[in-house]
């Protein structure tokens, strides 16, 4: 039986058996919702309707939910029989706390009996993903921000940087832009990730930004509880309030989508708009870069990885490059194209295609951590064996 591969992340978890050339089998939300005890959904259960986030800023906060997680993936997904666990690989974000890596190899030896267990950082296995042992990964995910560079497949953590904003918070700056162009419409934060997903986009540069926010072309979306309508004009015989009614219940389920799509992606390279004062996330890897040994600095800027949903934004990559080219930098940033044989939007889950890849050598040549590694050394020889 193939190793199981796990990327947790903030919004959606991917999982599925090591096949590198193939996307993950699970793609699915990490949030949970709490159900009573008893399994009962009466109208106060669904009153009190809570949701579970296992992961929170791409760290584990929640690990009873993420043993439920887990137990749903690897046994009712991915058909795991209890007795007979297989071997497992789990992404690692930057700087994950040993006391989150120790715990998670606890969860895995003790609740779930796994006969092999191996952690890698997302940010090697992303460049593995694209044929790379060095390199700069710039992972935009749901909750943070990562950039790291990457020198022969070890993380220079000095160098890292990590920053607590990620898609969740350009999710409320769309919703904030929305609110002001749609007053009447009440948008809840699954409507807005939508449509944040199927319409944001980057402009090309500064100066085409600007000019969107002062013409840009409309589009009305519909809300998954509403149907477009036709603009209506009073006829004489029409109460005024009977038309007001009608209009507002027009207006609240289509909304009008223009000038805020470009926010989403500007955001990423003028901070400002989010209320930062901070760099835009080119210059943010530049600087990053800086502080490494000069003699590496063209390995890592010519071999830049764009990792996370938010990177496969339309245009996105587009104006990372343009931004690139104009940087202070004397050797700028190119990003590299995945092979033509890896699966489509390898941008959305690269780390778990590396870790895939990295699967097919640690689990035969014996480099993972075993069970009796686990009751040899106990939960810390993770710092040993995974690194």
């Amino acid at each position: 039986m193939e190793a199981v591969v796990i990327d947790a992340g903030s919004k959606l978890l991917k999982a599925g058996f090591a096949v590198p050339d193939q996307a993950p089998s699970m793609i699915m939300p990490t949030q949970m919702k709490r159900m009573p005890e008893d399994g009962s959904l009466d109208e106060l259960s669904l009153a009190e309707d809570v949701t579970v986030e296992p992961v929170v800023r791409g760290y584990i906060r929640d690990w009873d939910a993420m043993e439920d997680l887990l137990h749903h993936v690897l046994y009712s997904g991915l058909g795991w029989e209890i007795g007979n666990e297989g071997q497992i690989l789990f992404t690692d974000p930057l700087s994950t706390p040993k006391g989150v890596r120790e715990q998670l190899v606890q969860l895995m030896f003790e609740t779930f009996n796994v006969s092999g267990f191996y952690a890698s950082e997302q940010a090697v296995l992303s460049l593995y993903a694209v044929g790379r042992i060095s390199g700069c990964t710039v992972d935009i995910g749901h909750g943070k921000i990562d950039i790291a560079p990457v020198i022969e497949g070890a993380v220079q953590q000095i160098a890292s940087r990590r920053f607590e904003i990620g898609g969740i918070e350009l999710t409320n700056l769309l919703a904030q832009e929305l609110g002001k162009s749609n007053p009447l419409v009440k948008l809840n934060t699954s409507d807005v990730e939508i449509i944040k997903e199927q319409y944001s986009c980057c402009a090309e540069d500064d100066f085409a930004y600007q000019k969107t926010q002062k013409s840009c072309q409309e589009e009305h979306h519909t809300l998954p509880d509403g149907q477009v309508c036709n603009l209506v004009f009073q006829p004489d015989n029409t109460p005024h309030d009977a038309l007001s009614t009608l209009l507002k219940e027009t207006i609240q389920e289509v909304i009008t989508i223009g000038k805020e799509r470009y926010t989403v992606g500007e955001a990423l390279f003028q901070p400002s708009l989010l209320g930062l004062e901070a760099h835009g996330i080119v210059e943010q890897l530049v600087r990053s870069i800086s502080t490494v040994s000069s003699e590496n600095h063209r390995q890592l800027l010519e071999n830049t990885v764009l990792c996370g949903g938010t990177a496969s934004m339309t245009g996105f990559e587009d104006r990372f490059q343009k931004e690139a080219s104009l940087c202070s930098s004397a050797i700028r940033p190119s990003l590299v194209k995945p092979p033509e044989y890896m699966p489509e939007n390898l941008t959305k889950y690269s780390a778990w295609v590396g870790g895939a890849i990295l699967a097919k050598v640690v689990f035969p040549q014996n480099q993972h951590m075993t069970k009796a590694d686990y009751d040899e050394t106990g939960p810390s020889v993770v710092h040993r064996k995974c690194f």
